[in-house]
């Protein structure tokens, strides 16, 4: 039997088990409930939970089961150190229901003293409304290249709906526009213009926009935008691992970097545990191999961001490099 075992994993073994869920939940600080309020019949939902590791063990998510099929929840990762926070995409398809549903998601944390967070999202379909796609979706659009994409909505009910705007928040890289595409008696039909501008960052885009109308029971109707931009420049690998570096030694590693179209590398910075060994090529060209230099400065572990700035692009390619100086 340990000798040591934190007090919480103590009172997870012994007390009930109702009680026993209760450490869980605590690691959902910033709450363990959504409500998406009204929607459209179709939309797509999404909301990210925040979980962070509050005790002094390694934790596992080890399990996740939502109580629908119309809601699927991700980690960003399952396993977390001391104090490491991550992240639980929740998405929930109001193409799946009409009215109010609430779903609950159990979450488990273990392996060793297992115990259950009750996470809930709810949402209320409204059928009057209809999302046709049920997002706006770019999918993978290459780093400084606009993109547009179409949702139609419709409306069918007895009130003179209309969208007056769009709402756009200023920090999104994201224009939109609705165009009325017909009115008749009982029937209103909206088309959504939305641009992902061409300065957009790389990386995944996962926001809200907002229809703006003139129902006063639900003047903001949430649309959903996903997009992953994808860099001008790649390193593969992008994270080394080269293990135990007697200090004073030094081990090489290959890098390389490709590029959307010929480019050069500029510099190369990793501090100075990981260098680069050589010149960088004079010569464009779309794929540039490196050879990096890491050396250990002292004893025990370490991590370091190689920033690889290249003329493709203003922001260096990072190349995460991880080991152990060994005395």
């Amino acid at each position: 039997m340990r000798t040591v075992i934190p007090t919480l994993l103590i009172l997870a073994v012994t007390a009930a088990p109702a009680a026993a869920q209760g450490w869980a939940e605590k690691m959902f600080a910033d709450g363990l409930t959504h409500d998406f309020g009204t929607v459209p019949h179709g939309a797509q939902l999404y909301h990210r939970f925040t979980i962070t590791n509050i005790y002094a063990v390694r934790m596992e998510i080890t399990g996740i089961v939502p109580g629908c099929g119309c809601v699927t929840a991700n980690p960003s990762r399952r396993i977390l150190e001391p104090r490491e926070t991550a992240t639980l995409d929740v998405t929930m398809d109001a193409r799946r229901f009409t009215g109010p549903k609430s779903v609950t998601i159990r979450v488990s944390v273990g392996p060793e003293y297992v115990s259950t967070a009750e996470l809930k999202v709810t949402a209320n379909s409204r059928a009057d409304i209809v999302f046709n796609p049920g997002e706006v979706t770019f999918g993978a659009v290459a780093r400084g290249t606009a993109a547009t994409q179409l949702m139609h909505v419709e409306y069918a009910g007895s009130l003179p709906w209309q969208v007056t705007d769009v709402v756009v928040a200023k920090e999104l890289p994201l224009e939109a526009k609705v165009e009325e595409l017909y009115r008749k008696p009982g029937a209103v039909g909206v088309r959504l213009k939305v641009t992902l501008k061409a300065e957009a960052a790389p990386g995944s885009l996962k926001e809200f926009i907002y229809l703006k109308t003139n129902d006063a029971a639900s003047p903001l109707v949430p649309v959903l935008v996903e997009a992953n931009v994808l860099s001008a420049v790649t390193a593969v690998p992008a994270q080394l691992n080269v293990g135990g570096v007697r200090v004073g030694d030094a081990h090489t590693r290959r890098v390389v970097v490709r590029g959307s179209k010929p480019f050069k590398v500029l510099s190369v910075d990793g501090g100075p545990e990981v260098t680069l060994l050589g010149e960088p090529a004079a010569a464009p060209g779309q794929v540039q191999p490196l050879t990096l230099k890491v050396q250990a400065a002292q004893a025990g572990d370490f991590k370091r961001e190689v920033k690889i700035l290249t003329d493709l692009q203003p922001e260096p390619v990072i190349v995460v490099v991880e080991g152990s100086g060994v005395p």
